[in-house]
């Protein structure tokens, strides 16, 4: 196929891209309505009432992580930079066992609705609540404000809107309809909602890479061939070292942002949130297992599909497209599938941001709703009537807001928004949820030192980092006020957290109470007394 995206979009059919995906709309609209729990309880709202099993929940965690970035943005990298684009995958991937193996159980049998119960357990309940509802709603905006204005470049690369009205209009509707799943359906209507962007997201990825190889007689060594005699790095497309490793900083960074990967993943409160909706710590070990199948599936696609723009499309093409790396997927899929497959995958990447999104918002909204009006505000005392009402007003707020950062960011590098939200999730919650769990000194003073230390740290080493200054491509590339190095600030700011934990924990005045810990203790490791 001659004609593409960066040549001209005859053979890119808008009208094919928005039918498709008003068709998704429509169908996960009426199933969300069907689906959603419209009674004014709490646990039905914030959890679908733990109705979920553990393979239903397991592929709706697979849908409410994988985002826009990881598939468009991994075959992206897979195909410029080969082997340290596969890396990504690898740390998305273990961070799943840290999930399995520390979290997962332990917090579904402490929790009930969000991160602020655990972590308010043993400890001052005010103070506490407030700054996990802190954390929860700055990891969130953070992460949602780059998927809405991911969604900007998405409407150019794949429906050919290049206006800045017309993609703000798009981003405009992509909250809109983001808004109507969290109000209609809640949890339950949201998980529905994940489940059926995560299937239709694997069976499009294995649909490509079965038609991929089918071009290379299914023999992948031949498709890796190919891939290195169209690539301007050659064989080196298979090495280490083709994004990473090139001098001291950028080896510190890519260490630097492994960690954030594996640690922050394990602990985004839209990710901990999921665990609440099944039954048992049985059922939520069950959800990580699934979750990390439909992943690993996911990104061995995703090897093959990066490989596979590097060798039909070519990193020239891939460059002189909209959206850069983002469009090799899209760009692939035009090649090998026409209008139809491009319309397919533009109606997943849309799916992919409206879910994630979407539980995006149900979380942020239960963490305000749950842990400050309901405990700081009326002092455990809320109605759970009212506490819905405001979780729902809270999650029309949030969308507006999001929407609002979506246009104004759109068109600006949002990497480090992402990289913000896993740094500071690993930072000020990862830390704090195991030494909670953990350590039985741990105290009111170490758990908000731990919190706000960490948050802290990220936001001040990104303001000061090469990401927002002093780089050709930083937010602000003519000014220069940087002098933090490394792009990522996980491999400081997550030692720090650390440090700021147990210094605050030993200075503190507040004691811990060890009757409150050993009967947290139990109950994380048993599941006696989770269900009251």
């Amino acid at each position: 196929m001659t004609t593409t995206l960066a040549a001209g979009t005859e053979a890119n059919n808008p009208v094919v891209n928005i039918a498709v995906f008003a068709v998704f709309v429509a169908i996960t609209l009426f199933v969300v309505y069907r689906a959603g729990n419209r009674r004014s309880s709490t646990s039905g709202y914030y959890t679908a009432d733990s109705a979920f099993s553990g393979r239903q929940n397991g592929v709706a965690l697979s849908g409410d992580f994988l985002s826009a970035a990881s598939f468009l943005g991994i075959a992206g990298a897979i195909a410029m930079h080969g082997y340290d684009g596969f890396l990504y995958s690898i740390g998305f991937l273990v961070a799943w066992l840290v999930d399995l193996l520390l979290i997962a159980e332990l917090l579904r049998n402490t929790g009930r609705f969000t991160m602020g119960d655990v972590l308010s357990f043993r400890m001052q309940q005010r103070p506490v609540r407030a700054a996990s509802a802190t954390s929860t709603l700055v990891i969130s905006f953070f992460y949602m404000l780059a998927q809405m204005a991911g969604a900007g470049g998405l409407i150019a690369l794949l429906l050919d809107v290049h206006s800045k009205l017309g993609q703000s209009l798009v981003i405009v509707v992509v909250g809109l309809v983001m808004v109507c799943y969290v109000l209609i359906g809640g949890m339950k209507g949201t998980t529905w909602v994940q489940i059926i962007k995560a299937s239709i997201l694997l069976i499009a990825s294995a649909l490509i890479t079965v038609f991929l190889l089918g071009k290379f007689g299914f023999s992948f060594s031949n498709l890796l061939s190919a891939a290195t005699d169209r690539s301007p790095m050659g064989k080196q497309l298979l090495e280490p070292g083709g994004a990473y490793g090139k001098d001291g900083t950028t080896k510190l960074d890519f260490v630097s942002l492994s960690l954030a990967l594996v640690l922050g993943i394990a602990s985004l409160p839209h990710v901990l949130m999921r665990f609440y909706t099944v039954p048992n710590a049985s059922e939520a070990r069950r959800s990580v297992v699934w979750a990390t199948v439909c992943m690993f599936v996911f990104y061995l696609c995703t090897l093959v599909i990066g490989f596979g723009a590097a060798a039909l499309v070519g990193s020239d093409e891939i460059k002189a497209a909209p959206g850069g790396e983002n469009s090799a997927a899209p760009l692939l899929a035009l090649h090998i599938g026409g209008t139809v497959l491009l319309g397919i995958i533009s109606a997943v990447a849309f799916a992919t941001i409206l879910a994630v999104v979407a539980g995006l918002t149900i979380t942020a909204s239960a963490s305000f709703a749950h842990d400050v009006y309901a405990n700081i505000f009326k002092k455990g005392k809320a109605e759970p009537r009212d506490e819905v009402r405001v979780a729902r007003l809270t999650a029309v707020v949030i969308g507006v807001l999001a929407i609002l950062g979506g246009i104004l960011a759109n068109g600006q590098n949002v990497a480090f928004l992402v990289a913000l939200a896993l740094a500071v999730a690993a930072s000020a919650n990862l830390c704090t949820l195991l030494y909670s769990l953990f350590w039985k000194r741990f105290n009111t003073t170490g758990t908000l030192w731990s919190i706000y230390g960490g948050l802290g740290a990220c936001v001040l080493l990104v303001l000061f980092s090469p990401v927002v200054s002093g780089a050709p491509d930083a937010i602000f590339p003519h000014v220069d006020f940087h002098w933090f190095p490394l792009k990522n600030p996980g491999l400081v700011s997550i030692p720090f957290s650390f440090l700021c934990g147990a210094i605050g924990t030993f200075a503190g005045r507040s004691k811990a109470d060890p009757a409150k810990h050993a009967e947290m203790e139990v109950r994380s490791l048993t599941g006696i007394g989770s269900d009251t």
